[in-house]
């Protein structure tokens, strides 16, 4: 692992203090507004609205920090958290408490990440970064995201359904504000202008089309069974909660470990070769994980599906934000993270059809099609933009 300077380790920091409120709401939040009287449908409705909004702000919000900074929006989402919190722990009123889960995006989970405003910090933190190392730094970052959601996962069993959850994403948000407040931006790396910015910014978009339409079929694969989990655990194995949570803790932990393995490899492999490998491993376990036989033997699959699906995570930002110049960066990320998040929204509703006609097997099945396709395609389109070649 290359040395990690003073103002990386601040935004890894920042990003962990986020994790551990995340990962304790993605157990608890349903669970707690379920008590207070909310439908399920209500609750989606809920769900639904938070992707709309992440997806208008992350198109908006990586473009406008490669031209007024980064650090300024990074700063915001933490102000927008802090009031979240403090709406969840002042009011029950049901549209109050949904306004501040669509804006916090309370239960969602996202990896320790600044939510919406996640490619101004991605590109942030790509700044402190020599390109070489953006595979092993970036799998990092992720690991620790990882780590830090199960760590959360397992509070939620301590904290529980009740309204104190909250001061975890206000204390989380306040020591993160206080690092990034700690840490410089970084407005523009310093690299060598091309003669031709037309030129070169017409190849890094016709990169970054091709990186979005990957992006979708992997987006979709991951949202037809995804937000299911819980609910496919529950229907398949009559599982409970008490069973459910450290079962996605320990899928969580195995994924941080699986991330610093990737960022290990891609010192040794390359970046583009380690995704592969991985996903191509997690893509046998998506397909098996349905026809597991028994809780046990479900949860070991899962694990190990999360483990080499998600710990691929840096590597694929690695890529991304290596496809493009050092100011042209946030749009990179935006990129990356709304050709991903999109799908992700539109595909719950074909599996939801499914699993509700018993089809408990067909939704996975049809995910390991599309992110077979994905897997295929990757190393074609990107083996010859490996960030870590010289």
């Amino acid at each position: 692992m290359p040395r990690l300077r003073p103002a990386a380790q601040r935004l890894m920091g920042a990003r962990l203090a986020r994790s551990v409120a995340q990962g304790a709401l993605v157990v608890d939040f349903a669970l707690y507004v379920t008590k207070l009287g909310w439908s399920a449908t209500f609750l989606g409705v809920v769900f639904a609205a938070a992707i709309l909004v992440s997806v208008v702000l992350t198109a908006t919000i990586g473009p406008a920090s490669d031209r007024f900074g980064r650090k300024r929006f990074v700063l915001a989402f933490e102000v927008i958290s802090v009031i979240a919190s403090l709406i969840a722990l002042l009011s029950r009123n049901p549209l109050m408490l949904a306004f501040a889960a669509i804006i916090g995006g309370f239960g969602r989970g996202a990896n320790g990440a600044a939510g919406p405003f996640a490619p101004a910090e991605q590109s942030w933190l790509s700044g402190f970064i020599d390109k070489r190392d953006f595979g092993a730094v970036l799998s990092l970052n992720t690991a620790i995201g990882f780590f830090g959601m199960g760590l959360g996962a397992g509070l939620a069993g301590i904290v529980g359904t009740h309204r104190s959850l909250f001061y975890l994403p206000l204390i989380a948000s306040l020591i993160a504000a206080l690092l990034l407040i700690l840490t410089p931006d970084r407005l523009r790396s310093v690299e060598v202008v091309r003669n031709d910015e037309a030129v070169a910014a017409h190849a890094e978009n016709g990169l970054l089309w091709r990186l979005a339409g990957l992006n979708m079929l992997n987006g979709t694969g991951i949202g037809l069974t995804g937000p299911f989990i819980s609910w496919w655990f529950a229907a398949r194995f009559h599982a409970h909660a008490a069973a459910i949570g450290p079962a996605l803790a320990l899928a969580f932990v195995a994924a941080g470990i699986a991330a610093l393995t990737s960022g290990h490899l891609t010192r040794r492999l390359g970046v583009v070769r380690t995704v592969v490998l991985m996903r191509g491993i997690g893509l046998i376990s998506l397909f098996a994980l349905p026809f597991a036989p028994s809780f046990g033997a479900a949860t070991a699959i899962y694990a190990m599906r999360s483990a080499f699906n998600r710990g691929t995570a840096g590597a694929r930002q690695a890529v991304a934000l290596g496809l493009v110049r050092g100011d042209r960066r946030g749009l990179a990320a935006s990129v990356n993270t709304i050709s991903v998040l999109v799908p992700r929204g539109i595909a719950p509703a074909l599996a939801g059809v499914l699993f509700e006609s018993g089809a408990l097997a067909a939704p996975f099945l049809i995910a390991g099609l599309f992110q077979g396709a994905y897997l295929l395609l990757y190393p074609r389109v990107f083996a010859a933009h490996d960030p870590s070649r010289p």
